[in-house]
């Protein structure tokens, strides 16, 4: 049985006082939740001070991204071992947004996905078409090609450290979401594609504008478990509400 994962991505969101006392407030409205992991992805100023907020309750600290290297002459970029230091348990990989202005590839996840396993973090890997993609019927190849290639080389004791977000690009803050026939579809097709020891165990993510008016629908189907939420992230009650659904 998969243990749900309900992940909060904050992007460029909260200063550092306002990302303690958000999280503050959701550990004192999440304590009694043991059913499933809380998780919150909160900018990189804020890295070690939400960890020391949440420090002996249930939710636990992700970061956005990481750099391949450990160290070295890579202006503004954030390592492994140094998200690990701040307390960090996760870290997102290959956001649809990090591809799409930063020419993230699935080349680069799979470097960043190499390296987030070396340092001990437990990788949220992102895959999903853009609406034009949708729009010609390429969803299944699209999502295909970003798992085999930025999954690619990955020994099989490292996939029950693996946790897949499928989003949507097209459903990303534009308030549109699959519906949930949409989001099994593909969540059952990644299942598919991943290796038959694993396949039952990896939790694959819906990302896409989840919010407390549509978080039960998408999680009563079989293939989704758990959400990897933008917005609604941003208030404690909300996030609350998708994490009690």
């Amino acid at each position: 049985m998969r243990k749900p994962l309900m992940a909060g991505n904050w992007k460029m969101n909260k200063t550092v006082e306002e990302s303690v006392a958000i999280l503050k407030e959701l550990a004192s409205l999440t304590k009694d939740v043991a059913d499933r992991d809380i998780l919150i992805c909160p900018t990189y100023p804020a890295l070690k001070s939400a960890a020391d907020a949440v420090a002996g309750t249930n939710v636990m600290i992700g970061a956005q991204n990481l750099f391949w290297e450990e160290k070295g002459a890579f202006t503004a970029e954030v390592s492994g071992p140094m998200l690990i230091a701040a307390g960090c348990k996760y870290v997102i990989i290959g956001h649809s947004e990090r591809r799409q202005y930063f020419g993230e590839t699935d080349e680069t996840v799979n470097k960043r996905l190499k390296a987030a396993l070396k340092a001990g973090l437990l990788p949220i890997v992102c895959v999903g078409e853009t609406l034009e993609q949708r729009e010609k019927n390429e969803t299944m190849k699209v999502v295909e090609a970003q798992v085999k290639n930025g999954l690619k080389e990955l020994e099989t004791g490292n996939w029950k450290l693996v946790t897949i977000a499928y989003e949507p690009v097209w459903a990303i803050g534009t308030g549109k979401t699959a519906s949930p026939e949409q989001a099994e579809e593909v969540h059952s097709f990644i299942r598919g594609l991943l290796p038959a020891e694993v396949k039952e165990t990896v939790r694959i993510l819906y990302g896409g504008s989840m919010k407390p008016a549509n978080v039960k629908e998408l999680m009563a189907k079989e293939n989704i478990d758990g959400g990897l939420v933008g917005g609604a992230s941003l208030k404690a009650p909300d996030f609350a509400a998708i994490v009690k659904h």
